[in-house]
């Protein structure tokens, strides 16, 4: 119980609970929380997803970044439709049955697609940098088979962590104004803070797995970089014509290597504030001597702003599905009968591997 009242504050303290719910209430409809922008976004996201559904699906899974992605895919679909649930819980036009179905089911939905993302944003990041190191290391049918297996592992365990979550939110509301702890039993509330220590372990596990393959990724592409200057031709005529060649070949070299990043940077974006903004959130509700109401008010809100973010994951992930995967892209065309190479000064040249390419060497690598 001790352990439940540092977590759950509201525990002890059941009429500052009930207050703080209220202000949370008032604030709903104000700037700070985000339901016509999530209204505008999701129309755009219904449609991105109904067509890279579709086209991702008749992609064959013969390389372990398709087989992520896939998985990335669907995390993000069932994601999205958790979105009209929160904006109608949020924008107080919601039933009180329909507020309780948003704290049994579809914030769990929310929040275990989102951990499932980071995951394989950092199995992505592995794959990436083991591609970089190891260009000419290609994939056979048991290695296919061992990620899918894995895969399969990770949405078990995380459903069977985030099942009890649902079960356990299981009282009836006492009042029309209530936060989603009130409706947890005493298990309920001690199996949410285990759930939360884990989904922090994740977090910050895959924060420094991604750190540390990008850094080894750069450190290469640094090197290939300094290795094709060092072995350019003497003379001048052949310096002048490797000069021309450079700066011919710089735009979509730049092109590739941002492509490289762009899961690095959409992990950033998307999830590193929100994990950022929950330690002095959480402070505030472990610790409420140090914190007056309007201070905890802010932490709120300011949680809820980086919440809104880690949503637009799946808004931004298309972006790696068309610029990293070059199967998908074919797919798309072939779907919009666009020719071949419609967009290559965007993709840029080389980045033509299932699995985007890093542009080490002179021809693209394959996985």
């Amino acid at each position: 119980m001790k352990i439940i009242q540092q977590w759950w504050p509201e525990v002890k303290d059941e009429k500052k609970g009930k207050h703080l719910a209220k202000l949370k209430d008032n604030n709903h409809g104000d700037k700070h929380n985000f339901p016509p922008v999530l209204r505008q976004s999701q129309l755009h996201q219904y449609h991105l997803f109904t067509v890279a559904v579709w086209v991702f699906f008749r992609i064959p899974s013969r390389s372990h970044f398709i087989i992520y992605l896939k998985n990335i895919v669907v995390a993000d679909v069932i994601m999205t439709f958790t979105f009209p649930f929160k904006v109608l819980s949020d924008s107080n036009m919601a039933s009180i049955g329909l507020r309780v179905f948003v704290c049994r089911v579809s914030s769990v939905l929310f929040y275990l697609t989102m951990y499932i993302s980071i995951l394989f944003f950092g199995l992505i990041s592995i794959d990436r940098c083991r591609k970089t190191l190891k260009p000419f290391r290609g994939t056979n049918a048991s290695r296919l088979a061992r990620r899918k297996l894995l895969s399969g592992f990770i949405w078990t365990c995380l459903l069977v962590l985030c099942l009890p979550n649902v079960i356990l939110t299981c009282k009836t509301p006492a009042a029309q104004h209530f936060k989603c702890s009130d409706l947890k039993t005493e298990a309920g509330l001690f199996w949410h803070v285990v759930v939360n220590h884990v989904c922090q372990v994740i977090f910050w596990g895959n924060l420094v797995t991604v750190i540390v393959c990008y850094t080894l990724i750069t450190k290469e592409l640094y090197r290939s970089y300094s290795r094709s200057k060092s072995h350019s031709p003497g003379g001048a005529a052949c310096r002048a014509q490797s000069q021309t060649t450079t700066r011919t070949s710089q735009p979509p070299i730049r092109k590739i290597n941002a492509n490289v990043f762009l899961v690095l940077a959409v992990f950033f974006l998307c999830f590193v504030p929100f994990h950022f903004a929950r330690v002095p959130y959480t402070m505030s509700q472990t610790r409420g001597v140090l914190f007056d109401c309007q201070l905890k008010l802010f932490f709120f809100q300011l949680k809820e702003s980086t919440l809104f973010l880690s949503s637009l994951n799946s808004l931004l992930d298309p972006l790696i599905y068309f610029f990293l995967c070059q199967s998908f892209r074919t797919t798309l065309f072939k779907t919009l009968r666009l020719p071949p190479g419609s967009c290559s000064w965007l993709t840029g040249r080389g980045s033509d591997g299932d699995t985007g390419s890093t542009p080490l060497r002179d021809s693209s690598v394959g996985t």
